[in-house]
């Protein structure tokens, strides 16, 4: 991404011209987390409203051994076609969804959990 310089004066070179991310926000209760898969602003503080919500994350299993995501693969498009940055768990699930290729660390922490059982067993 091209850093667009500032005038001398302002004393901090460069800024980048892509503020924004796309990560999770946890809601919910304790012992019961939930998150919304959020468009925020990095420069403003953590607890600022976001800028859009494209998806919801329940990582508790329900009845039927499933976990419930749901994601707005439009404006998802739409945000990574701007050049918003993306945190890790993001990618991993969107990875995992078939949205985009699967993070290198998904196959790493499967290959090491398989490592583990085997050894259990």
């Amino acid at each position: 991404m091209p850093r667009l310089p500032l005038h001398c004066s302002s004393g901090t070179g460069y800024i980048s011209p892509m503020s924004k991310a796309l990560r999770f926000v946890r809601y919910g209760c304790a012992n019961r987390p939930f998150f919304h898969i959020v468009v925020i602003d990095t420069k403003k503080g953590e607890r600022t409203p976001p800028v859009e919500q494209v998806g919801v994350y329940d990582p508790i299993p329900n009845m039927y051994n499933e976990k419930l995501v749901s994601f707005n693969f439009e404006r998802i498009q739409y945000w990574i076609a701007k050049g918003v940055q993306m945190s890790t768990p993001v990618a991993d699930l969107l990875g995992l969804a078939g949205f985009l290729p699967v993070h290198p660390k998904t196959y790493m922490r499967a290959w090491r959990n398989r490592k583990t059982t085997e050894k259990c067993s």
